[in-house]
């Protein structure tokens, strides 16, 4: 299987990108998780991201979004000591927070996945590239959409982290042309 070179070097960024990386989610269970661990990984590798996802799991219920809007301060410091987690206590509050912004927008909304999708005009962004070098850190629209969760009140959802995020969650699909994951080359 030819593949984007960034999951080249270990099999769980093989894994990822084969399975989930650019693939259209709608559940906002998943759309949650993969926020969280998006806005983790600022600064860090996404390797070390997935190397502790299931520490995450564990810690933050499976993302059960009404559990982690509920956390407390005290539940929070003890995930940061007690759980295989990123322990950056700012990180670890806009889990918190972002639960809560999640739950106004699924009442507004219907769903956290609804408002996010609208701006994409619910189609998936197929994107056509030659290389991962040409693939952008940011772009319009994950600025805009940026901004939208910022003002919502959301954390750790800066244009750089929403695009990855945009990524993870398939509203963007920038697997290179020459990958087997390419829209263009997909047998199913």
């Amino acid at each position: 299987m030819k593949r984007c070179l960034w999951a080249e070097s270990d099999p769980l960024l093989r894994k990822y990108h084969d399975n989930e990386w650019c693939v259209p989610a709608y559940d906002d269970r998943y759309i949650f998780e993969m926020l969280t661990l998006e806005g983790a990984q600022a600064g860090l590798s996404w390797l070390t991201i997935l190397k502790k996802r299931e520490g995450y799991r564990a810690a933050f219920h499976n993302f059960d979004i009404s559990c982690c809007a509920n956390l407390t301060d005290e539940d929070l410091l003890d995930i940061k000591e007690n759980h295989n987690v990123v322990r950056h206590i700012s990180k670890l509050q806009s889990v918190r927070s972002n639960a809560r912004a999640v739950t106004e927008l699924q009442h507004e909304f219907g769903s956290f996945s609804d408002f996010l999708w609208e701006h994409a005009g619910h189609t998936p962004l197929m994107n056509s590239r030659k290389s991962d070098g040409e693939i952008p850190a940011s772009t319009d629209l994950s600025m805009r959409l940026s901004k939208a969760l910022k003002r919502r009140g959301f954390k750790f959802t800066g244009p750089v982290i929403t695009y990855s995020f945009m990524q993870a969650i398939g509203m963007v699909d920038d697997h290179i042309e020459t990958c087997s994951c390419h829209h263009d080359n997909r047998t199913m």
